[in-house]
């Protein structure tokens, strides 16, 4: 075969990747909000748990690049290897902001990573915690999932919180569960991801 034809090939070949780039493109751009929404929907029953005085959640404006920046934050392994997934602004019947509902996770679980919900209220306070993802141990990491773990997060004020042994969890204190420290320390990080994200790129 001649040069000519060679090139030929070459060029048909490059059009047609180029035009399949383009089409999966323009076919994510088209699929991106739907998929989104889609997401939205599915947890609504997560997001109304951690912050039940919502009366809708939206997806701010700016909220990707602000969580690309700050999981670059959290790569410094401040709260091991957490980050944030999803922020959604909550707001009242009003349309009024009245906090945000983040979804963190955490790949430090003893079992796997694990993933979560975060309603934070604009006065800092977190009004829910709720487990979408874990893969504990039944009876010990399992608990986390549990009302008597995950309340203990509802109230608590603070730019992070830890873990405590003694059963006697002060304000910015969260109690462990009894043989399961590497979870609780995991929910706690993912938590705090949550919190690092409001404190640092929303109530700046």
């Amino acid at each position: 075969m001649k040069n000519g034809g060679y090139m030929k090939d070459a060029l048909v070949l490059f059009v047609i990747t180029l035009i399949s780039g383009l089409l999966l493109g323009g076919a994510y751009q088209i699929t991106k909000e739907p998929i989104e929404k889609a997401s939205l929907a599915a947890n609504l029953a997560a997001y109304k748990t951690v912050f039940p005085e919502a009366a809708d959640f939206q997806i701010p404006d700016g909220a990707e690049e602000a969580i690309e920046s700050c999981n670059a934050d959290l790569a410094s392994g401040k709260f091991g290897n957490a980050g944030v997934e999803q922020v959604l602004e909550a707001v009242d019947e009003g349309g009024n902001a009245a906090g945000h509902v983040i979804t963190s996770y955490s790949e430090d679980s003893y079992s796997g990573p694990i993933r979560l919900s975060v309603g934070i209220k604009e006065d800092g306070s977190i009004s829910g915690v709720e487990l979408l993802e874990i893969s504990d141990t039944p009876g010990l990491g399992l608990k986390a999932a549990e009302p008597e773990f995950k309340n203990q997060y509802a109230g608590k004020n603070a730019e992070s919180l830890t873990v405590v042994k003694s059963g006697n969890a002060g304000d910015a204190e969260i109690n462990s569960i009894s043989g399961a420290t590497i979870t609780s320390s995991a929910v706690t990080n993912a938590v705090n991801a949550a919190l690092y994200y409001v404190h640092n790129y929303i109530n700046q």
